[in-house]
């Protein structure tokens, strides 16, 4: 008797700043992984998946060419690399934050760069190579833009003019005084398909489960349940003071005359709304965390 072929999706996660962060999403989402400081096979509790820890840089073309079925990097790279992939959604997470990363010209405080039209006939390091050229063009600029091999922050002023840098808060640009002068590119984490990937069943079905999950936990991070018991009497006057997802969920107790209010609502009022909805006659409150919200 033939065996059935285990049906398995072969996954690309970024190695580097954006790994500690990846893993405790998918954490979130229902995946435990774990890994080796020099391993570039995770393992994962699920039967399904094949992990593979890879550059950011590179998982668009791996996706591209089947090396992987789905992958998550940034739509910078998808763009640099020019790669031929399905876009399935964006997974709008970061490394410390949750602003986008940005692509920014950087400068020395001393220099006199002002503009993307001062940098004509001037040098440029950059990971980011092709997207700087494309930039520069629609400026109508010559300069000559050369690729960096890391620690592009430390090359200005004494081996180029300028460079084309990642952050999310400037902090590593300013700690060596170099000013931020133009932001070219800002870009979120996207999850991406093998376009013959994409178009097997289930795979798709797969990867299709990993988006919605993935989203969900993303959408939980800024939410908090919220429990309170409530005198009915004081129900409408608690129901206009309480923001909620959707309409809260309003249970009788077995004490006569009072209510279970269930909502989730946004952590950062929940400082301001608690003394509130006290101060109104609810008892029992219960602030609770959240792993993932499904809309």
């Amino acid at each position: 008797m033939t065996e059935k072929k285990k049906n398995v999706l072969r996954l690309g996660l970024p190695k580097g700043s954006l790994q500690e962060s990846t893993f405790g999403l998918m954490a979130k989402a229902g995946w435990k992984i774990t890994t080796t400081s020099r391993s570039y096979l995770p393992r994962v509790d699920d039967p399904e998946f094949e992990l593979r820890l890879i550059r950011a840089q590179e998982i668009s073309r791996y996706v591209e060419h089947g090396y992987l079925d789905a992958g998550l990097t940034g739509a910078d790279w998808i763009a640099e690399n020019n790669s031929d992939v399905q876009v399935v959604c964006e997974i709008a997470y970061s490394k410390q934050t949750t602003n986008p990363a940005r692509w920014v010209l950087a400068v020395p405080n001393d220099s006199p760069i002002q503009s993307v039209k001062d940098l004509e006939g001037k040098r440029i390091a950059t990971e980011l190579v092709e997207h700087t050229r494309r930039w520069l063009k629609q400026h109508g600029v010559n300069a000559e833009v050369e690729f960096s091999w890391g620690a592009t922050e430390v090359k200005a002023p004494e081996l180029v003019d300028a460079i084309v840098d990642i952050t999310e808060t400037g902090s590593s640009l300013r700690a060596n005084n170099l000013r931020i002068v133009d932001t070219l590119v800002s870009s979120y984490p996207q999850l991406i398909a093998n376009k013959k990937s994409w178009a097997d069943p289930w795979k798709r079905k797969k990867i299709e489960t990993l988006a919605l999950l993935l989203r969900g936990a993303l959408a939980a991070e800024e939410k908090v349940g919220l429990k309170m018991n409530v005198p009915r009497a004081k129900l409408d006057a608690i129901l206009k003071e309480l923001p909620s997802l959707r309409n809260p969920t309003v249970s009788p107790l077995t004490q006569e005359g009072w209510v279970a209010v269930e909502t989730i609502i946004d952590e950062k009022i929940v400082r301001e709304i608690i003394p509130q909805l006290k101060s109104l006659g609810a008892e029992g409150i219960i602030e609770y965390p959240l792993n993932k919200v499904i809309y």
